[in-house]
């Protein structure tokens, strides 16, 4: 997506663009909100709760992105009008990430970043990789956008977004500023401020280096804690922004190396209690050392060993951990997949499924300041890194039928139809994804469920064994087993 313009226009334009995209989106997130809260009263309530909480957010936005949001929301379907009308209910999907990991610390964003430069680059020149891991399913990121805007204020950038959505998650700009969000554990709010992707849109958007996107995101308040990796070319280096509720803070090393998952590194944050919480409790950590011990493992990097690493399934010390496991730099959900380049202006993207398909590489020299066709592809054909191997490899057909069946068995177990499932399905699905604690977890409910708690003990045991990504995550596990043993 390529447009040009002033605040409104950028929405009304996004939406033409988008149009059928867009009521398509938002039919995938109200279903996968569904999902999450099947009964009609309780969504019901969820709908006044969030409209009531977001009630002062449109005090807490830039008034050109209100703008923004209303020329998109021309284009919003009547159908979901139940909801909300659609201005209210596309500037409230802009919170909808805030409210969600506030409220409920549900970790359904665990995402991954990492940097070198210098002596660490095989050009020695920076070179920045993430993945964006959220899991509102796969059809939500099947049509991902890569959106090229020109605005008539501030500077040209490019993001990786979806239809409607004009916040950002990760981008970079035409000085070669690249911002990217990670989670990080948040107090519960009491009132709306500005959503995260607003926040690092203005980033994107008004800042040429650091110090800029610092002192932006210093004095904006937001309702939730984030982790915003700000790499510069004009700076020639990269850092952590640390945001709690209270405080900020800023993490950097003497390094040519830089890794951020989810936790607080900042000297101003990295000692509070919700941050140790969340160390002890979670998968960050895990992954940090992972992606520590994978850059350490080159002497130098590239855009392709930077594309492997976030590729990499596998866990500490190459241990098999699972096919999708949120201790894995690449745990099978991601949203999107990016490597920057800030010093040449240029951006890989990674092609569906995950991160597996093919990097595109996209040149913002040649996209804002060539005289570029915009109407056919604008990526660099010789510089496409080619798609990951596993996409062609029996692993990862089994790991798309042991999703099937995970979500076939959740079903018939919480609508009472586990005596459906024969002993047969159950052993096949044990084969399918045989390093992942849940495999086990599913079997040990199958049969508790069936009453053979001896089988359901022994199943729990060996997923007990297995590397299990967050406490919350063992601890299920564990009452699971205790209700057999009894």
């Amino acid at each position: 997506m390529y447009i040009t313009g002033e605040d409104f226009e950028l929405g009304y334009k996004k939406g033409i663009l988008a149009d059928s995209l867009i009521r398509l989106q938002e039919e995938i997130f109200i279903k996968s909100i569904r999902e999450f809260v099947p009964s009609n009263f309780y969504l019901n309530i969820l709908k006044y709760f969030v409209s009531w909480f977001n009630r002062n957010i449109d005090k807490h936005v830039p008034e050109e992105y209100l703008k923004e949001i209303y020329g998109v929301s021309l284009f919003a379907c009547d159908e979901f009008n139940f909801v909300g009308p659609p201005y209210q209910r596309m500037l409230n999907y802009h919170a909808a990430h805030d409210i969600g990991h506030a409220l409920q610390n549900m970790n359904l964003v665990a995402c991954t970043a990492f940097k070198v430069k210098g002596d660490r680059s095989k050009d020695s020149t920076m070179i920045i990789g993430r993945n964006m891991d959220f899991s509102s399913g796969d059809d939500f990121a099947e049509n991902k956008i890569i959106a090229f805007y020109k605005p008539k204020l501030g500077n040209n950038f490019c993001f990786i977004t979806w239809a409607g959505m004009i916040g950002v998650i990760s981008g970079m700009n035409d000085k070669g500023l690249v911002i990217t969000l990670n989670a990080a554990k948040s107090e519960i709010p009491t009132s709306a401020k500005t959503p995260v992707s607003i926040l690092a849109r203005k980033v994107l958007q008004y800042a040429s280096d650091i110090s800029e996107a610092y002192e932006i995101i210093a004095n904006t308040e937001v309702f939730v804690s984030e982790l915003f990796l700000v790499g510069s070319a004009v700076d020639n280096k990269t850092v952590i922004i640390e945001k709690s509720l209270e405080k900020t803070g800023v993490y950097e090393t003497s390094y040519n190396s830089l890794i951020a998952t989810n936790h607080y590194q900042s000297d101003e944050l990295k000692n509070s209690e919700l941050n140790i919480e969340s160390i002890n409790e979670g998968s960050s950590l895990y992954r940090w050392k992972r992606v520590d011990e994978l850059l350490n493992k080159k002497e130098k990097h590239d855009v392709e060993s930077f594309a492997a690493m976030l590729r990499n399934q596998k866990g500490l010390n190459d241990k098999d951990i699972g096919m999708g496991n949120e201790k894995a730099i690449n745990q099978l959900i991601a949203h999107h997949s990016v490597i920057f380049k800030p010093e040449k202006l240029k951006i890989w993207v990674a092609v569906n499924p995950y991160q597996l398909g093919k990097y595109l590489c996209y040149d913002l020299n040649e996209i804002f300041y060539d005289d570029i066709d915009i109407k056919n592809d604008v990526f660099v054909d010789s510089l496409t890194i080619h798609e990951d191997s596993f996409l062609y490899d029996k692993e990862y057909q089994n790991f798309i039928k042991y999703k099937e069946m995970t979500d076939n068995f959740k079903y018939l177990y919480s609508e009472k139809k586990a005596n459906i499932i024969t002993q047969k399905e159950i052993e096949y699905y044990k084969q399918l994804n045989p390093d992942f604690y849940y495999t086990y977890y599913m079997a040990g409910e199958y049969y508790r469920l069936n009453e053979d708690y001896d089988k359901a003990k022994k199943y729990y045991k060996i997923s007990l064994l297995k590397k299990i990504p967050r406490l919350v995550d063992k601890q299920l596990v564990e009452s699971k087993l205790e209700k057999v043993i009894k």
